[in-house]
């Protein structure tokens, strides 16, 4: 009885397939291709502040935007443009339409003891003298 087989002693030629090996190598190449986060370098980046032309030609007219504070005068709540008091909304309103920089919006400053009436007309002025942004900054007295 003869154990060892005649077919056992050729050498056998290894083959390896080819065809999952490139699969796993596309995979691969597709997803660090997908998860890479291309960044720009630093010379690339834009700066931080930048001019914008729109508000570099206000600039050139040096105006301050309106504020309007309600202050108490003589015992009563005027409307304070600057060093002026104006004393009624029709006088406001008619102060308002004449400023020159409507564009940079206006700002209406009243501290907690102003009457809420006020406030309201200094804001409704301000919309109806056609100012595209006003804001209300309360005044917080200590």
């Amino acid at each position: 009885m003869k154990l060892s087989s005649h077919k056992r002693n050729h050498r056998r030629q290894i083959t390896l397939e080819m065809t999952s090996m490139i699969d796993v190598v596309f995979l691969l190449l597709i997803f660090f291709i997908v998860t890479a986060s291309f960044t720009k370098t630093e010379r690339e980046l834009d700066a931080v502040t930048k001019v914008n032309e729109k508000s570099a030609a206000s600039a050139k007219t040096d105006l301050e935007p309106a504020i309007i504070v309600l202050t108490e005068a003589d015992g009563k709540w005027v409307f304070q443009i600057g060093s002026n008091n104006i004393p009624t909304f029709t006088e406001l309103e008619e102060v308002l339409n004449k400023f020159p920089n409507k564009a940079d919006g206006a700002f209406v400053r009243a501290p907690d003891k102003a009457p809420y009436r006020m406030a309201a007309e200094a804001i409704q002025a301000c919309k109806n003298a056609d100012f595209p942004g006003v804001s209300y900054i309360p005044l917080v007295q200590k």
